[in-house]
């Protein structure tokens, strides 16, 4: 019962980041991702490093920064510039292709033995995904695509170094989560800059977007996806990657009036799931290789009591 919580616990990030087109659409100034990104990060991640009133120490600082870079300062950007050159169907596909990555990385890194269910509820949700999103007339761009693949290998990569590497002593997620948001958030800063230019004129509907993407979509969504790295193996945490497409094509029916076919109910089916078999998959996993076995046990252990020995 204590894993299936902490499942569905992390599970309402990538559902939290599946409201983001909704809220870009409709609320905040359009043609500004990099300066959203911006907006999505650093205050959150201020806000949270001041929450926990903790700053990084030694080597903290520049794992922090690079963790940061991965999962935020580098993601963020790569993945709007694969959202611009592609149309968002494509990009969604070659997001939905992050777990494949992590699997690929967490039997490298951390020793986590992959099992054919967990390979397969990874391929067969990126297929349900490609079905809800995925459009006959869709074109390619070979940039678009470059940017899409390495922005999902760049989360990917953080995902695992983020499990390899735990918490220093005594530091709970809540502070590992600010450091991250805030150097990814000042990674984005120049290229936001040197791209959009100056920042944007905000009325009281994109302070209102802002707002809920600082605190929800980003501030408390990146806190339960940490904090479940923490607690389950890295591929069980990515595997919950396609509900976020899954929600936003809901969103878009419920709430935006767009329509939903007979082909991606069936997607939506599918890619779900695929999720649900990839959580139970995952589950029955055997323990990780000697190599990293006690590094990965110190750092998956639970993490709620506040302290980690690494």
């Amino acid at each position: 019962m204590k894993r299936l919580a902490t499942v569905a616990l992390t599970a309402l990030a990538p559902i939290s980041w599946g409201s983001t087109y909704a809220v870009a659409s409709e609320l905040l100034p359009p043609d500004r991702p990099l300066f959203t990104g911006v907006m999505r990060a650093l205050p959150a991640g201020l806000l949270l490093t001041a929450l926990a009133r903790t700053l990084p120490k030694g080597e903290w600082w520049w794992k922090s920064a690079a963790l940061g870079t991965l999962n935020i300062g580098a993601f963020f950007p790569l993945l709007f510039l694969s959202a611009y050159r592609l149309p968002g169907g494509v990009a969604a596909v070659l997001g939905s292709a992050g777990p494949l990555f992590v699997v690929g990385l967490a039997a490298l890194v951390l020793g986590e033995r992959a099992s054919l269910r967990t390979v397969l509820a990874a391929v067969v949700g990126a297929f349900g995904v490609s079905m809800v999103v995925l459009q006959a007339e869709a074109a390619l761009d070979l940039v678009g695509i470059v940017a899409g693949v390495v922005s999902s290998a760049s989360m990917a990569a953080g995902t695992v170094m983020t499990k390899r590497w735990g918490r220093p002593e005594g530091v709970g997620p809540l502070a590992m989560t600010g450091w991250q948001l805030t150097a990814g958030g000042l990674v984005i800063i120049p290229v936001a800059a040197l791209v959009e230019g100056a920042p944007p004129a905000l009325d009281g509907k994109a302070l209102l977007g802002y707002g809920y993407m600082m605190l929800v979509n980003t501030g408390i969504a990146y806190w339960l996806w940490f904090r479940g790295i923490g607690q389950l193996s890295a591929t069980s945490v990515t595997l919950l990657g396609p509900l976020s497409p899954l929600t936003a094509a809901v969103i878009g029916w419920a709430a935006l009036g767009q329509a939903l076919t007979s082909v991606q109910l069936v997607g939506m089916a599918i890619a779900f799931g695929a999720t649900v078999a990839g959580q139970l998959a995952a589950a029955r996993t055997p323990k990780p290789f000697s190599s990293a076995e006690k590094n990965d046990r110190n750092i998956s252990m639970d993490l709620t009591d506040g302290r980690v020995r690494r």
